[in-house]
């Protein structure tokens, strides 16, 4: 356990030393909040559709969530390219438990940067009702970042070079994050909805917009159900593809 531990704070001391990687990562999330918080917000109030800002606060979150904890996998990489991987593949530790520190400390630098826009959001207008709310909005959060710092984790055990891995982070992140919801409300059925329904970011979208406005694409139980299933599968298949390395 204290190997988790170290490998945990590891990452997250790599995090906040990364002043210029925190600060870059806003960026998208608040050209989404004020582009199209704004500049579609009335056309979707005229809808009937309510608040947009209220809307998409959640999936602009999710958004960020996904690309830090995703990319997270990228220092796997980085380390294997300059020597500091087998550093800590000799370490008399499983590999197992590497892979666990470093997905945990992923997934908290990940919802360490959800938190920042989160509070961006909230400048720009965007209100929870009852702070009693956020203990499930976090709960959903660290599933997310979970899910998919262990997806990022799992493909940077079997790429070996930096420019494959961001090619393939980028093919995967903008379809996720446009296919599941984010920033629109998903059609009752179609094939649209088909897609949403097999994209995992679905689920956490929905889980964090149904926790603040009570309203569910598919309901609080399927939401934690699908999260937890896909994230003990990843975790399972990136500590296995982890233990493959060679060094």
């Amino acid at each position: 356990m204290n190997a988790i531990y170290i490998l945990w704070l590891r990452q997250i001391k790599r995090y906040l030393r990364s002043k210029t990687r925190i600060i870059g990562s806003l960026g998208q999330p608040i050209l989404f909040l004020v582009a199209l918080g704004y500049g579609l917000g009335p056309t979707f109030a005229k809808a009937g559709q309510g608040n947009y800002l209220e809307f998409i606060a959640p999936g602009v979150v999710s958004m960020s969530i996904l690309t830090t904890a995703v990319f997270s996998g990228i220092e796997i990489v980085w380390d294997r390219q300059f020597g500091f991987l087998k550093e800590t593949l000799v370490a008399p530790i499983s590999r197992w438990q590497i892979m666990l520190g470093r997905t945990l400390g992923g997934a908290t630098t990940a919802v360490f940067q959800g938190l920042i826009v989160l509070l961006l959001s909230m400048i720009f207008g965007f209100r929870i009702e009852t702070f009693l709310l956020i203990p499930q909005m976090l709960f959903f959060m660290i599933l997310i970042a979970l899910l998919f710092t262990a997806l990022g984790s799992a493909i940077a055990s079997v790429i070996e070079d930096m420019q494959g891995f961001q090619l393939i982070m980028n093919f995967l992140v903008m379809p996720l994050f446009f296919l599941s919801g984010a920033l629109f409300p998903l059609p009752k059925t179609g094939i649209l909805r088909t897609i949403a329904t097999f994209n995992p970011l679905s689920y956490g979208v929905d889980g964090l917009r149904g926790t603040i406005t009570g309203v569910f694409n598919f309901g609080i139980a399927p939401d934690f159900l699908v999260l937890s299933i896909v994230t003990i599968f990843l975790i399972s298949i990136g500590s296995y593809l982890f233990s493959k390395i060679q060094i």
